[in-house]
């Protein structure tokens, strides 16, 4: 079998598809000898309608939140977890008294005392954190 040798032409043809490849990865077969389109792109001006870092408490009053009470927390093993049955007790991490802390979204954002309110659980806060 003999190995064919190209010409210099067919060499530089080669080398010029080769760099239309690494331009328009991704771009259609059939537009390979066109060259690179540009979008068109309308210039926009932003006005900003507050000012920076202010709250919009009208804009965004009324959007709910889920708020957590972390009573507390405690570590077992599988085990433990399966052997588990209606009236075990589960040992947490905070004293009597301790406050509990308040999560807004996976945020921690105060703390607080377990109430009784109407026969019902509630947290007086205490202390609400600053950002």
């Amino acid at each position: 079998m003999s190995e064919e040798v190209g010409t210099e032409d067919d060499a530089a043809a080669v080398a010029q598809s080769e760099n239309q490849d690494a331009r328009g990865a991704g771009a259609p077969s059939g537009d390979q000898g066109s060259a690179e389109k540009v979008p068109d792109f309308q210039q926009q001006t932003s006005r900003p309608t507050t000012q920076p870092g202010k709250f919009q408490s009208k804009r965004f009053g009324g959007v709910q939140v889920s708020l957590t009470a972390h009573l507390g927390r405690a570590k077992v093993t599988i085990q433990e977890l399966a052997a588990l049955t209606e009236g075990a007790v589960i040992e947490l991490d905070r004293e009597i008294g301790e406050p509990v802390e308040l999560v807004a979204q996976g945020v921690p954002l105060g703390n607080g005392e377990v109430v009784v309110v109407d026969d019902r659980f509630a947290v007086r806060i205490k202390e609400i954190y600053q950002t």
